[in-house]
């Protein structure tokens, strides 16, 4: 199969390389480009968890000390592997959403209402989790450690690629990503390849926004389980 993934290659790599394996025809075409934020260096002391909503948030992450014995709540098994390559040894893995993610914390008896919370996020987010965790009676705060910036420019080698590799798939983890793909493909003319591809999508947010768009072959899919899901459409 054709396979198009639009994840930036740093976490892209290990899926890209196991579909390689399977004999799959691999495109790169990353929508995101993430960058570090300035801010102060967070004291790990200061706080009884932390929170990832993904692996950028712990790549990116600024501390004054780091408290590996701190638990940390990650939304999937990928953000919760790249936190224990980063040292932390009391993690949890919600299972790919952030609503799970919440609930997750609710129930869990690592911290409670009176628990200090941190929250490491992008600044472009779908899903208020300080908001619903705070209106729950938790004390959260929230911590914008990396920006992400749209691509909008296609090089000619992908666009060669595209074009002479329709894709089967298509991979899509966020709405923003989601955006600018559609973007690319309205700019460079691509609606013919790709609108009759299956977009797999993160969430259910994101598929509608390839529904209004009038795409028609639609899966969504848990980040992490994307091999599993592959064998399933076989």
């Amino acid at each position: 199969m054709n396979i198009l993934i639009t994840r930036p290659l740093m976490d892209a790599e290990d899926l890209m390389e196991k579909l390689f394996a399977y004999g799959h025809k691999i495109i790169h075409l990353p929508t995101l480009q993430i960058s570090a934020v300035k801010i102060e260096l967070v004291n790990s002391d200061n706080f009884d968890a932390f929170v990832f909503t993904s692996t950028n948030a712990v790549r990116n992450l600024k501390l004054t000390n780091t408290n590996k014995n701190l638990h940390c709540f990650c939304v999937g098994s990928i953000t919760e592997k790249i936190a224990r390559q980063s040292g932390f040894i009391n993690t949890s893995s919600a299972g790919g959403t952030v609503n799970a993610l919440k609930n997750l914390i609710m129930i869990s008896d690592k911290v409670s209402t009176n628990s200090n919370l941190a929250y490491f996020c992008g600044d472009n987010i779908s899903y208020d989790l300080d908001l619903e965790l705070i209106r729950e009676g938790f004390k959260i705060k929230k911590i914008i450690n990396y920006s992400s910036k749209i691509i909008s420019d296609l090089n000619n080698e992908n666009k060669r690629l595209i074009e002479n590799y329709p894709p089967d798939l298509i991979y899509i983890y966020s709405a923003r990503s989601a955006e600018s793909f559609i973007a690319i493909v309205k700019n460079y003319g691509l609606n013919p390849l790709v609108t009759q591809s299956t977009v797999m999508c993160i969430s259910k947010k994101v598929a509608n926004i390839f529904k209004s768009q009038g795409w028609e072959k639609i899966e969504i899919f848990i980040p992490g389980d994307e091999m599993m899901k592959l064998k399933d459409l076989n």
